[in-house]
């Protein structure tokens, strides 16, 4: 998005948890450059500091450490819910108490963060961006937890957009593939990062400042009146395996190909 075009959010305070690596960072440079005053909050200091953006050491696990947090605020007109993520564990290789910390972090630490934040978001009027994921909408071995969790996040999401409206809009994103510094963890080198990239409609994957620019939307004026919504961030989802394994009108997908000089996406 166009910095002259960008929503402008100068006055106002926004928290973003997680905001100190990957997308919590694009997140929080976003806003920053956006006009806000942000506050990143995260258990680390941030390796690379973004420019214009505070850090505060934060726990989203100790509920107690997280409403101290959140007192000791004087305003409040945004919090993005980014905190979370998990390993690659299949569900049989470790025990339920294993998968619930995934939980705990992905589902119940941005409930806590929510409702502490709650008074200050309702007397300002504000916002709440909840950073979800399409693996909530989708089958995902080898995070089956995770997935669970950003499910589990968009419906509370919508239930608490309701509850708390008119005063507080809530918003999910469900963020789709994104390249960060940690890509390759999840999909290998360079070469598995390019082949990634092709499976998405779009033809890339995300930039941490793509879903900056969507959570700044979201939070802004421009959204007066979009709650309990889930906006998709995800190039366009992901071509269905079943069309490269039919083989009628194969023929026309080929010429397709031909035509356009590489893969039909």
């Amino acid at each position: 998005m166009d910095k002259l075009r960008r929503p402008q959010l100068s006055g106002r305070t926004v928290v973003v948890t997680g905001g100190t690596r990957g997308v919590g960072a694009g997140i929080a440079q976003a806003f920053a450059e956006a006009g806000a005053e942000v506050l990143a909050c995260a258990r680390r200091p941030p390796e690379v500091p973004v420019e214009g953006v505070e850090f505060a050491p934060l726990d989203l696990r100790d509920p107690p450490a997280v409403r101290a947090f959140f007192a000791g605020l004087p305003r409040l007109d945004v919090l993005v819910n980014n905190a979370g993520g998990g390993p690659y564990r299949l569900l049989a290789d470790a025990e339920a108490e294993r998968h619930a910390r995934v939980l705990e972090l992905n589902l119940l630490a941005p409930l806590t963060a929510s409702l502490a934040a709650y008074e200050h978001l309702r007397r300002a009027q504000g916002a709440v961006v909840m950073i979800g994921s399409v693996s909530g909408s989708r089958p995902s071995p080898g995070s089956a937890a995770y997935g669970a969790a950003k499910a589990g996040l968009e419906s509370l999401a919508r239930s608490m957009a309701v509850e708390w409206a008119p005063e507080v809009r809530v918003n999910t994103l469900v963020v789709g593939m994104v390249r960060t510094e940690l890509a390759h963890l999840h999909y290998g080198g360079e070469d598995g990062i390019e082949g990634v990239a092709r499976t998405v409609p779009l033809g890339r994957l995300a930039t941490p400042a793509d879903v900056g620019a969507a959570a700044v939307f979201l939070a802004s004026d421009a959204a007066a009146y979009i709650s309990g919504a889930s906006l998709l961030v995800h190039g366009g989802g992901e071509r269905p395996a079943f069309l490269d394994a039919a083989t009628a009108n194969k023929d026309k997908r080929d010429g397709r190909t031909r035509e356009m000089g590489g893969d039909v996406r």
